[in-house]
């Protein structure tokens, strides 16, 4: 079981930047896939960005692709998100995401792919 804790989140000025941290417990983090997902109000949870286990992989949305940048310290059990250029339409609960891995050097892209999630951070930009 891995038990895993976003923060970093808060109230920025549309331009500005956070660092969003998700860190794990209860199991080493370093098998372990990560994703970051958000969700604004009265929409769906929406896909952000993936790692795999050694961070050699990532990929990104296409809304958030060269603003973003997701990066881990296994060493730490913590994976960041490093948001810059933020917009409004940025505003939203962000989620971490793990998933074990047991071959290969992937990362996962859809909500039913994690098995263990975060309580969620809020990110609010002000235009």
């Amino acid at each position: 079981q891995v038990l895993l804790v976003e923060s970093g989140g808060g109230l920025v000025q549309a331009g500005g930047s956070l660092r969003l941290s998700c860190a794990a417990s209860g199991r080493a983090f370093g098998a372990y896939a990560a994703g970051w997902f958000r969700q604004a109000p009265g929409k769906e949870r929406e896909f952000v960005t993936a790692i795999s286990w050694s961070g050699g992989n990532t990929y990104y949305s296409d809304s958030v692709k060269g603003r973003f940048t997701v990066s881990r310290d296994n060493g730490k059990n913590t994976v960041y998100l490093q948001m810059n250029s933020l917009k409004p339409e940025d505003t939203a609960v962000y989620y971490c995401a793990g998933r074990l891995v047991t071959f290969g050097n992937v990362y996962y892209t859809r909500h039913d792919d994690y098995a263990y999630w975060g309580q969620g951070t809020q990110v609010t930009v002000s235009s």
